[in-house]
């Protein structure tokens, strides 16, 4: 009987974005039973409406959290499952995790967006047949989670690659960058909001032959080249809403092996480079899906 009980317990998944949260209960993609998207407001209406959703459907055995970061994993401290310091109004230094379980009452396991990803596109999407994988998302933010060995990767805080200082060409691109912290970072170079900023218009409204998509590619591709240097994922996933644009994955497909440079002797970072940069499998629900998976395996 107990056993029994185990097999049907269902999960909670939720994802905070810097624009929308996503609420969802069931075991996994085709085993959901509940879910419900809502725009991000200030965190004690946000985390009220989280809290709503729950306590409005079947008590779940656990819930993931996926937020926007950066954040704090560490469950020594004592602002574990806080969001730390953010540009999002309001949001800087928000207990998360402890408002959640403390009025409804089960465990939260807490990580970050991207990390969440990252776990449920390797245990339902593009990522099930390796051990190691970089989930990228650019949009609104650059961010990356990497998974090894089918576990997070945490470390001292968390990875946060939006923020690697790339090459920087300021007579190619004289733009200054838009990160509130750091100017022309990943993120200040590359994220819709820079790609807006730099060329003075909404970039979805840009065509596929304008220079912003040949530059674009070149800074996903110096990121990326980071990542794959210093990580070494089996496989790059990349989505996010910059990623919509059809052109560009095949470009940074094209202009990466060129800044290898045949170093890393692999056919995946070769001839083989579309099956190594791939598109996520779960689109735009990889967040809240990956936070049911992290609530079913546990975590910080």
């Amino acid at each position: 009987m107990g056993h029994d009980a185990r097999v049907t317990e269902i999960y909670g998944g939720v994802e905070t974005g810097g624009t929308w949260v996503v609420c969802a209960l069931g075991t996994g993609p085709g085993a959901l039973v509940a879910e419900h998207t809502f725009r991000t407001a200030g965190p004690r209406e946000t985390l009220a409406q989280i809290a709503e959703f729950f306590e409005a459907h079947t008590r779940p055995a656990a819930i993931g959290v996926a937020s926007f970061g950066p954040v704090d994993l560490n469950p020594d401290s004592p602002s574990w499952g806080h969001v730390t310091m953010t540009p999002k109004p309001g949001w800087s230094h928000a207990p998360v995790a402890p408002v959640l379980a403390q009025r409804l009452g089960v465990p939260i396991r807490f990580d970050t967006d991207v990390n969440a990803a990252a776990l449920g596109e390797h245990r339902w999407g593009a990522g099930q047949d390796v051990e190691s994988l970089c989930y990228l998302t650019v949009g609104t933010g650059v961010g990356a989670g990497l998974v090894i060995d089918g576990n997070p990767v945490h470390g001292l805080i968390h990875p946060e690659v939006g923020h690697l200082r790339i090459p920087h060409d300021r007579q190619r691109d004289p733009f200054a960058g838009s990160c509130f912290v750091h100017g022309d970072c990943w993120e200040g170079l590359a994220s819709g909001p820079a790609l807006a900023e730099r060329w003075g218009a909404d970039p979805r409204t840009l065509a596929d032959d304008h220079p912003a998509w040949v530059l674009e590619a070149e800074y996903l591709a110096l990121g990326i080249l980071s990542i794959v240097c210093v990580a070494s994922p089996q496989r790059v996933i990349v989505g996010g809403g910059v990623m919509e644009r059809g052109c560009l994955l095949a470009a940074v497909r094209c202009r990466l092996p060129e800044l290898l440079g045949g170093y890393l002797e692999s056919a995946l970072l070769g001839e083989e480079i579309d099956r190594y940069l791939v598109a996520p499998a779960l689109g735009d629900r990889a967040g809240v899906l990956g936070a049911i998976s992290l609530a079913q395996n546990g975590g910080s």
